[in-house]
């Protein structure tokens, strides 16, 4: 059976999204995944998923790593290894001015350079030791602890090539959002091969996971109008932008943007990026991320746990 994982964002009420991770173990997923931008911390979640659900692996898709060191997140990540008897991949990303600079007043410098000196801390850190003198760090690091867990593999978030060939060339899988098929296999891949090819790594062994956002309903029209008010917040982010215009959108954009609002978002646009309707649509989307490239569609039901069409989308999605 093709391996299949599922993205749970948990909303008002995390109860609900721990129940469905117990559900989607049963469902046989292989992994299940979080988010860390809508309010809670994605490693604490996680690990209220691990609880109810002891055998799938879990990921985070994406932890921001300016507001954590990366000491400190190594010893988060070690942690839930510690917990979860090894079942962590730890996806981190550079998030976005908005939410950085903007919200939380962290200079994020340089975001290429920031990360490749992060994920070289982080490494280390991993392993219990880090001696590190970088633009951004200065560590002298040792852990007390007289053994570790296995360090969990590191996957980076990337949406442009520049992210994504470094993704390539330091880690060990990339985590994709918003990305349409298309653009997977046109220029997501590629990137990343560049980046495999310039540390002299075969593109085998690298884990490509994408979201795949989509509602298993007969309620087509409230769906879609449901996906484009998520839509409507990655519009305005300038890296999204970037991404969708170098997938083909550029008109699309410039049409939303001369009356900006979930009604303005273009049809084509959302039919692009999720899957509203039924099996055979959420099915066939899978398939086109598989055949783009991507070792491990995860999907994403869309909205919340709240939704009608949540659960029924999550038990269509693990037989796709």
């Amino acid at each position: 059976m093709a391996r299949i994982a599922a993205f749970l964002n948990s909303g008002a009420d995390l109860g609900d999204a721990v129940t469905l991770a117990a559900r989607a173990e049963g469902l046989g997923y292989e992994s299940l995944w979080t988010t860390h931008g809508l309010g809670r911390d994605a490693l604490l979640v996680l690990g209220a998923y691990g609880q109810v659900a002891p055998r799938v692996g879990l990921g985070t898709g994406v932890i921001p790593i300016y507001p954590r060191h990366p000491v400190l997140l190594a010893q988060e990540a070690l942690t839930l290894q510690d917990v979860t008897g090894g079942r962590l991949r730890l996806g981190i990303g550079v998030s976005h001015r908005a939410s950085m600079e903007q919200a939380l007043g962290l200079p994020m410098g340089e975001p290429l350079g920031v990360m490749r000196e992060y994920v070289a801390v982080l490494r280390a850190a991993l392993t219990g030791r880090v001696e590190h003198v970088g633009a951004r760090y200065r560590v002298a690091w040792q852990s007390g602890l007289p053994r570790l867990p296995a360090a969990p593999p590191v996957l980076l978030a990337g949406l442009g090539p520049r992210m994504l060939e470094l993704a390539g060339e330091i880690a060990d899988g990339a985590v994709l959002w918003l990305c349409a098929p298309e653009y997977i296999r046109r220029e997501a891949l590629p990137a990343i091969r560049r980046g495999r090819a310039r540390a002299g790594k075969p593109p085998d062994g690298f884990e490509v996971v994408a979201a795949v956002p989509a509602a298993l309903t007969v309620e087509r029209t409230a769906a879609t109008a449901l996906f484009k008010a998520e839509l409507t917040r990655y519009l305005a982010l300038p890296f999204y932008r970037a991404m969708l215009v170098g997938s083909g959108f550029a008109a699309e954009l410039a049409a939303y943007d001369r009356a900006p609002g979930p009604e303005a978002v273009p049809d084509r646009l959302a039919a692009a990026l999720g899957a509203v309707g039924d099996y055979p649509a959420l099915r066939d989307f899978v398939a086109a991320h598989r055949e783009a490239g991507v070792t491990l569609p995860a999907i994403r039901p869309i909205g919340f746990p709240d939704a009608r069409h949540y659960l029924p989308t999550l038990e269509a999605g693990a037989a796709t």
